[in-house]
């Protein structure tokens, strides 16, 4: 059986080799460069504008059926991040040190 110390250490190593590999994301792996540059294309796009718009119109519907703003705000806040999301992934896994 694992130990607390252990178990910390553990965890200690996945987070080094986790940070470790997400700075070394954004240069390797060339053969997905067409892969990620059209799904980035695509929620960046119109196939993401549509999706946010959806999302937001489906929470202020759902909202309205059921008497309360929860489902709208939601529903925004799905489509800010949509809208955003991908610009701010895109930032971070492009960005040196």
């Amino acid at each position: 059986m694992f130990h607390a110390s252990k178990l910390r250490s553990l965890f200690a190593l996945g987070l080094f080799l986790s940070f470790f590999t997400a700075a070394h994301a954004g240069v390797t792996g060339t053969e997905f460069q067409g892969l990620y540059q059209m799904v980035f294309d695509w929620t960046t796009g119109y196939l993401g504008k549509a999706i946010a718009i959806g999302a937001f119109l489906i929470g202020a519907f759902v909202g309205f059926a059921k008497s309360t703003i929860m489902p709208a705000l939601i529903g925004i806040a799905f489509a800010l991040l949509f809208s955003i999301g991908p610009n701010i992934i895109n930032n971070m896994m492009t960005a040196t040190i």
